[in-house]
């Protein structure tokens, strides 16, 4: 990590701050040994005793990447769960991503559904977004992918809600960076002033609904399995590769030809936010790679110029732009997503009034 991230700080032996947060949250949440192991069983005994009269006990969000494709391993696989795999299309899977949830669902026998979001609405969206000369451009793909998700889970009253996030390959990731996916407000503030289009069939979620329908009045859980594995991303590569006919497609997120761009290109040139440092640190943490190895491999390049050229015309020709257009637009001035209405105080409250409300919970059951 570097002061790219404005909020990262030093103590006198030189750790920074992201560091000593991810050493003393790791006890709390990553479970690597035969503990986590134990964990995990426990929890999936308990999904399929209450799922057990229903036709799936789970669900999967699968994009096609290492996380998503891992976990529908496990779950079926190891676990011997009957997950609802469901896939969320944005308009922007490579080939690749296309072909390996194929090979996926396929070799583990598993049916796949499908939803695909409107595509007009989806593309006015990120033009929003672009316009904003905001960094997280992701936010209108990952608001839509957990909307779908969740909605897909409520109409087969699924209760758990498999999730790749994990500590091995993500616990480093600065704030200031990006934003929340899940604050409906901004996006629609934002689409507000740049959209031009009215959000008819866009996949939404509230925060009520998040924090207060699903978690509380429908029951549902977020699972992370990966926390209670000793998640090795090479491992992991090695394992679908063999067993799955899976193909790596080169990076984090770049199943997406988008998230590629994004990562690849937009965040380091407008913002000087190359999110490989997080990436890398956080294997650095976890134990997969060494410091200096992270440093060497930070000094290559993710695009030729090239290849830049290729996906910057690529993206533009999607969006509805001319290539002249969007290097315009890509130049503008970066602003923060604080600058547009926002709820990220009442996500801040919210969420730990949840953590509060949901201790009380679990102390009257076990009483």
């Amino acid at each position: 990590m570097d002061t790219s991230d404005p909020s990262i700080s030093f103590d006198k032996n030189g750790f920074c701050s992201h560091c000593s947060t991810a050493m003393e949250k790791a006890p709390k949440i990553w479970f690597p040994d035969e503990r986590g192991e134990k964990i995990l069983k426990e929890i999936a005994g308990k999904i399929r005793k209450e799922g057990s009269k229903k036709e799936y006990d789970c669900i999967i969000g699968l994009s096609g990447g290492v996380d998503s494709s891992y976990i529908t391993y496990i779950a079926k696989i190891k676990l011997g769960l009957r997950p609802l795999v469901v896939h969320v299309d944005c308009g922007w899977n490579s080939e690749l991503a296309v072909k390996n949830i194929e090979n996926i669902t396929n070799c583990l026998d598993i049916e796949l559904h499908t939803s695909v979001v409107n595509w007009e609405e989806m593309k006015d969206l990120q033009r929003a977004f672009f316009r904003a000369s905001l960094p997280d451009l992701d936010i209108p793909q990952d608001h839509a992918i957990f909307a779908g998700l969740y909605q897909w889970a409520s109409r087969n009253d699924v209760s758990y809600v498999f999730n790749g996030l994990n500590y091995a390959t993500e616990i480093i990731l600065p704030s200031s960076w990006g934003y929340q996916a899940m604050d409906l407000r901004h996006l629609k503030s934002v689409h507000k002033q740049y959209g031009d289009k009215r959000l008819r069939e866009y996949p939404t979620v509230s925060f009520f609904e998040r924090y207060i329908y699903y978690s509380f009045l429908r029951r549902m859980r977020i699972v992370t399995p990966l926390n209670y594995i000793n998640y090795r991303k090479d491992e992991a590569i090695e394992t679908l590769t063999r067993e799955l006919g899976w193909t790596y497609y080169g990076g984090k997120h770049h199943e997406s030809r988008f998230t590629k761009f994004f990562q690849g290109y937009y965040l380091p040139h407008k913002f000087g936010f190359d999110k490989r440092r997080a990436h890398l640190s956080s294997l650095v943490i976890s134990g997969q790679m060494t410091r200096d190895e992270a440093l060497e491999e930070i000094k290559s390049d993710v695009y030729t110029e090239a290849e830049v050229n290729d996906d910057l015309e690529y993206v533009a020709k999607k969006l509805d732009w001319t290539p002249q257009e969007f290097r315009e637009i890509i130049s503008q001035p970066p602003r923060m997503h604080r600058e547009f209405a926002n709820n990220d105080r009442l996500f801040s409250t919210g969420l730990k009034a949840k953590r509060i409300f949901g201790n009380i919970i679990s102390r009257v059951q076990k009483s």
